[in-house]
């Protein structure tokens, strides 16, 4: 969960992490100097954050029976960026969920492991999904090539 207030960090603004979870406990994470403890939490358990959260970010299960309704689950609470496969917006499957669907911002192929000298074989993206609300047409997602920068 972040925070859109932040700091400058080498000249760009880094957002603030408000809390880090994941579904195994364990391991740390710095934040502004500080070491902090991975708490452990199923992101279905979420269901408020303190006002100050502005939105989630998280690279979650691929797998799509827990994607889709992570989707929806998050994005219903606050704005939520998820790190997934990018071709998953040219499924038949990402339809139900396109609505939501604000920008993708492609990060092309990851080095999960950082001593690799190997990165992934699948192209990925950020999705920034948000709730429809009342008014609301429809739209197509903004997006957003590696050379470009998310205003």
């Amino acid at each position: 969960m972040g925070t859109f207030e932040g700091v400058a960090h080498g000249g760009r603004f880094c957002a603030m992490c408000h809390e880090a979870s994941d579904i195994h406990a364990g391991g740390h994470y710095s934040h502004l100097g500080t070491d902090n403890v991975i708490r452990q939490r199923d992101a279905f358990d979420i269901e408020d954050v303190p006002a100050e959260v502005d939105f989630f970010i998280t690279n979650p299960p691929w797998n799509r029976k827990i994607l889709h309704p992570l989707i929806i689950h998050l994005s219903a609470i606050r704005p939520t960026w998820l790190l997934f496969d990018a071709d998953w917006a040219h499924t038949r499957q990402a339809a139900p969920y396109m609505m939501f669907l604000r920008r993708i911002v492609s990060v092309g192929r990851i080095k999960w492991i950082p001593d690799s000298p190997h990165t992934g074989k699948d192209n990925c993206a950020w999705h920034l999904f948000e709730p429809d609300y009342p008014g609301c047409t429809a739209h197509a997602p903004e997006f957003f090539g590696r050379s470009l920068h998310v205003a």
